[in-house]
């Protein structure tokens, strides 16, 4: 098999196919969810803890000189980093545990009554023939 048709075998899989969706759903995902924390969450959060943006949030190591810039280490950024990731991962636990509930309930759900069998069939056939 020569490897372009190998490659192609592989790239048409399926789960390739369903992963590559997935991660673009995702990063889409991860755009929404940094502007909600962003934009509408850390705003009110900065304001209850006086007015704080936690980007801007650093220790000075080394004060700035004419020729060097300070040398920070800025752990705020970390923090709303980490922010983040909490809401992602909430987030996708959310998603994960509504379609394991939805999944359990289509399981749960009742099955149609199997067909009856040919004797079955005949038998319902003799009743409606004796009530007649």
């Amino acid at each position: 098999m020569s490897f372009f048709k190998e490659f192609k075998a592989f790239a048409m899989k399926g789960n390739v196919i369903d992963m590559a969706v997935g991660i673009i759903i995702g990063a889409a995902f991860g755009k929404i969810v940094a502007s909600l924390v962003n934009d509408i969450i850390m705003p009110p959060l900065g304001l209850i803890i006086g007015g704080v943006n936690f980007t801007d949030l650093k220790i000075v190591m080394k004060a700035a000189t004419e020729t060097d810039p300070a040398v920070t280490l800025n752990y705020g950024n970390f923090v709303q980093v980490v922010f983040d990731f909490t809401i992602v991962a909430f987030a996708i636990f959310m998603v994960i545990k509504a379609m394991n509930a939805a999944k359990k309930k289509q399981e749960e759900a009742p099955a149609a009554p199997p067909a009856p069998s040919k004797q079955e069939e005949l038998l319902m056939e003799i009743r409606d023939l004796l009530k007649k």
